[in-house]
């Protein structure tokens, strides 16, 4: 047995995992609900943030837009509960899931494409742009990216059901 295995299956056998399994009937629709609303405010915040900085609606200021952040934290921070949950409660529907794979790269390159943001410093540059004017072409780059990769992800996890036969 792997060591994923062996994870899953102690998971799965945790008062958690046989809660969000059915044990509590209330705790899988609301896990979904929680995860779409975490959906909704890190996609919200960091596309804007994004497509701003990609040329659209250049009347704002990059500034108090990217003060925006702690919101998509908080989303994702949200999602990432609330995914854990989801595992928590049949993770053998996951763990030989090629689309929950691809998921998991997705949202791993999305983190690494924040962190290549922030320890290059362009968030600084970034801060600085007001109204009408352009970030710098590394900046637009790591938007792109951004961008790229949390619809990856959305897409990724939106096929859970229909590749890998797992639900």
């Amino acid at each position: 047995m792997s060591v994923v295995q062996a994870f899953s299956t102690w998971l799965h056998s945790t008062r958690l995992g046989w809660a969000v399994a059915g044990g509590v009937p209330w705790i899988w629709p609301l896990c979904e609900t929680l995860h779409f609303m975490g959906l909704a405010l890190l996609m919200g915040v960091v596309s804007v943030f994004d497509l701003r900085m990609l040329g659209m609606a250049k009347g704002l200021p990059l500034g108090p837009l990217q003060r925006l952040m702690p919101w998509a934290i908080l989303g994702f921070v949200i999602n990432l509960t609330t995914g854990f949950m989801f595992f928590a409660g049949d993770p053998f529907q996951y763990i030989h899931n090629v689309a929950f794979g691809m998921k998991l790269l997705f949202i791993g390159l999305a983190g690494v494409n924040v962190i290549v943001f922030y320890v290059s410093g362009l968030y600084r540059h970034v801060d600085n742009v007001g109204a009408g004017q352009d970030v710098p072409v590394a900046a637009k780059l790591i938007a792109a990216a951004s961008l790229f990769l949390w619809v990856g992800v959305m897409y990724w996890g939106r096929m859970l059901p229909f590749i890998g036969n797992a639900f």
